[in-house]
């Protein structure tokens, strides 16, 4: 008779995202069979510290109920890390960790490693897909060198604008001008993000957009509509259709996301044949360029004249009421939210028995 499996749901965590965080985690804890698997939150506190609550076999009614600071009195985050590894991991059955920690220190690839090293499956992405995927400037460099259409940008450190702030000013506005957003190169969720439509907002939201980070991308503004697509697989990944959101123009921030409680969205989006083709071809060509396992939304500009820019993906795609993510696959196959985790369990399962399969070097394995 099979074990039961042991599955750490791990949210919360040191980015600016916590928030939506929360939210993905409270969907996908209520969401999870508690028949199939023994279902164990792990919250890290806004310090990183991590906390251990009590096996879960009821529905959660708000995301206060998962910002505990009961468990280990541990002060320090690593500590607390360790902690959990030697004491929850170290217990009898398999195991497995569900990582909704959207933004840094959790989407980054950082947790992912942390789980190689510790010989845990995990779901999602690995580290080179979720590193590569995070941050703005390597995804787009990875995608240029493929031949897949994206907007003019450029990246700034921060200390080239602490040097010479006048003279990247005036770079920016020959090279991108305006309008043009302004983006901390790692972070998801809209944070940080900001619209300019001169020098004075320039100046603004990059002052802004250091906050989050000490890389960050200018972009010149794509005019048109943004179409999402979600893939779902290992080696052999599959495409949903495009969805979007209907909404009002402008620039579609944290709180229209998460907050106005207005969203609608559009599924499958309205779209010639050969643009959704070409978004499906774009969406694997850029999956399997970071080789992605698991899950990733790809998001594109699609302009009236029907030219595609990728605008960025999505390693930990969000999993709140409104996500696209999960809405996109019942919409193209009928998969329900429980039947999506099923799936991504048995792909994280999957994906670690391949890689215990390597010798890597060693010839008594």
């Amino acid at each position: 008779m099979n074990e039961i499996l042991n599955v750490h749901v791990v949210y919360g965590g040191k980015s600016a995202e916590h928030e939506v965080s929360l939210k993905t985690a409270l969907n996908v804890l209520n969401r999870m069979d508690k028949r199939k698997y023994n279902v164990y939150p792990v919250y890290i506190t806004r310090h990183g510290i991590w906390r251990m609550l009590p096996r879960l076999d009821h529905a959660l009614a708000s995301t206060a109920e998962l910002e505990t600071e009961a468990g280990p009195a541990d002060g320090n985050a690593a500590a607390s890390m360790g902690n959990w590894l030697t004491r929850r991991l170290a217990e009898n059955g398999p195991h497995l960790v569900f990582p909704v920690i959207h933004g840094t220190c959790g989407e980054d690839g950082t947790l992912q490693g942390m789980l190689e090293l510790a010989d845990v499956p995990y779901v999602g992405n690995g580290v080179l897909a979720s590193a590569a995927g995070m941050d703005k400037v390597m995804m787009k460099r990875i995608f240029t060198g493929a031949g897949i259409p994206q907007v003019e940008y450029e990246q700034l450190l921060r200390h080239e604008w602490e040097q010479r702030e006048t003279a990247c000013c005036n770079a920016l506005e020959r090279t991108i001008g305006y309008p043009c957003y302004v983006k901390p190169a790692n972070l998801g969720s809209s944070i940080g993000i900001r619209r300019c439509a001169d020098r004075d907002e320039l100046l603004l939201a990059i002052g802004h957009a250091f906050r989050y980070d000490r890389k960050i991308i200018i972009e010149k503004e794509a005019a048109g509509r943004e179409v999402q697509l979600a893939v779902l697989g290992n080696d052999r990944p599959i495409c949903s259709v495009a969805g979007e959101f209907a909404r009002e123009p402008g620039f579609f921030d944290y709180y229209k996301k998460y907050e106005a409680g207005n969203l609608v969205q559009r599924i499958p989006a309205q779209l010639a044949g050969s643009l959704r083709e070409q978004l499906r071809e774009y969406a694997l060509q850029a999956y399997r360029l970071l080789d992605g396992s698991g899950l990733m939304r790809i998001d594109f500009f699609v302009t009236d004249q029907g030219e595609i820019y990728l605008n960025e993906v999505n390693t930990l795609p969000g999993f709140t009421p409104i996500s696209m993510f999960p809405a996109l696959w019942e919409k193209t196959d009928g998969t329900t939210y429980a039947e999506l985790i099923d799936k991504l369990i048995g792909l994280a399962l999957e994906r670690h028995e391949q890689k215990r399969k390597i010798r890597y070097g060693r010839e008594d394995v």
